[in-house]
């Protein structure tokens, strides 16, 4: 097991050069490759910047890189506007779609005992290690994982092993995983490393994927004001070691505490990604250990037209909205539908207020009543942009027009924001 090519630091800034030379080094070190599958992220994780690596990776591999498939997860496949944000002009008969419920191997299990230890009881269940077809069947003789470092409610730090087992994951172990996550607590896990769901996909690892030709490509990138998103550190290996050294950076560059504790949270959410709550919602999830009791999260998501990626989960979403965990427990007991969709019941969990603070939508896509009916609020992007100055100031502590006091995150997919005090803080 080794890593191929490690750099970063808080300072550094890095581009399409460092990602061609961790491509070249990496097939040098490798003896070459002659047919190799590509797994980016889908167009959800633009800050990633897989989509410039997998330029790289065909700028160094010509027609030797023969299968590009984009790790979906439960995620609606890319549209073509989605594919240009995302890709730009790559070629499109190398893209393959990830189809969660139809496509997938079932590799083995992690077994119940391991699963009931590292969860402390809240899950005992044996965990099943499902992956696409391409992975299981195909005859690679390398697969590039390609993903970002950065703080995620499911697994603590995103991608390496998630990219592979959820990202081209089946139904059943995408439920599994995101349901015995919520159950554990989310605010024990996000930011870390070493958590419940990450031991479990390392052990499916160990245990399913050490003979096939799996080599991680992790980013850790950093939201700035005056550049954007920029990479500060690109790590590539098959070990476990890569994505700890790539996580104890995103430690350093993704999270933030925060002295006071907001009463008013506002974030901007791209609507070039996120157009479903399903994936805006980390704009809940990254800030709820900073909000302060009886606060309200303003949530400016003009590109938001719907809850769920597909119509089932939407449809779900809207029957038993965002509840509490005890409520969604209860439901999830009692509801058979509910419990044949153990990651939208996770979702409804993640991105619940818990009845402590309250969360305002501002979109025109959705209406009052529908927003009301999950447990949200409706405002108006175009008088939340005015009143809050979205389009003048910088992450942080600002003052609205009517002079009330709120903090401003541009990019919450890009970090995680604590309250100093908070009891799981760190």
């Amino acid at each position: 097991m080794t890593i191929y090519f490690s750099r970063g630091s808080k300072q550094s800034v890095l581009g399409m050069p460092d990602y061609i030379e961790a491509i070249e080094t990496t097939l040098q070190a490798r003896g070459g490759a002659s047919k190799v599958l590509a797994i980016p992220p889908d167009h959800t994780r633009l800050d990633s910047q897989a989509g410039p690596i997998t330029h790289a990776v065909l700028k160094v591999l010509g027609d030797k890189l023969t299968d590009v498939m984009p790790a979906l997860g439960t995620h609606s496949a890319m549209n073509e506007e989605e594919l240009t944000k995302m890709f730009g002009d790559f070629p499109r008969d190398l893209i393959r779609v990830h189809h969660y419920k139809t496509d997938v191997d079932t590799l083995g299990y992690v077994d119940a005992d391991f699963v009931d230890s590292v969860t402390e009881g809240n899950y005992s269940e044996a965990w099943p290690a499902q992956v696409n077809k391409i992975i299981s069947r195909g005859d690679h003789d390398l697969i590039l994982s390609i993903g970002q470092v950065v703080p995620h409610e499911v697994i603590g730090m995103a991608n390496y092993t998630k990219n592979i087992f959820v990202g081209t994951g089946g139904n059943a172990g995408i439920d599994g995983s995101h349901y015995l996550s919520a159950l554990y607590g989310m605010e024990r896990i996000m930011g870390r490393c070493d958590t419940p769901l990450r031991k479990i996909l390392n052990r499916a690892a160990d245990l399913y994927l050490t003979h096939r030709p799996v080599v991680y490509v992790l980013t850790v990138v950093e939201s700035t004001p005056d550049q954007g998103p920029v990479v500060r550190g690109l790590y590539v290996g098959d070990d476990h070691s890569v994505f700890t050294i790539a996580g104890e950076l995103a430690a350093q560059v993704n999270c933030f505490r925060i002295a006071e504790s907001p009463k008013k949270i506002v974030v901007w959410m791209d609507p070039s990604k996120y157009k479903k709550t399903w994936v805006a919602n980390k704009s809940i999830y990254r800030t709820r250990m900073a909000i302060a009791d009886g606060g309200t999260l303003v949530v400016i998501a003009p590109g938001v037209a719907r809850f769920g990626e597909h119509e089932d989960v939407d449809g779900l979403i809207r029957k038993y909205g965002y509840r509490t965990t005890p409520e969604v427990k209860d439901m999830v007991a009692k509801n058979a539908d509910l419990r044949a969709n153990l990651s939208t019941a996770a979702h409804l969990i993640h991105a619940s207020p818990e009845d402590r603070f309250r969360v305002e939508y501002c979109t025109d896509k959705l209406t009052q009543q529908e927003l009301e009916g999950v447990g949200y609020y409706k405002g108006s992007p175009d008088l939340a942009m005015k009143e809050y100055r979205v389009d003048e100031i910088q992450d942080g502590w600002n003052e609205s027009q009517s002079g009330e006091a709120f903090y401003f995150i541009r990019n919450p997919g890009l970090g995680l924001w604590m309250h100093s005090n908070h009891p799981h803080a760190f």
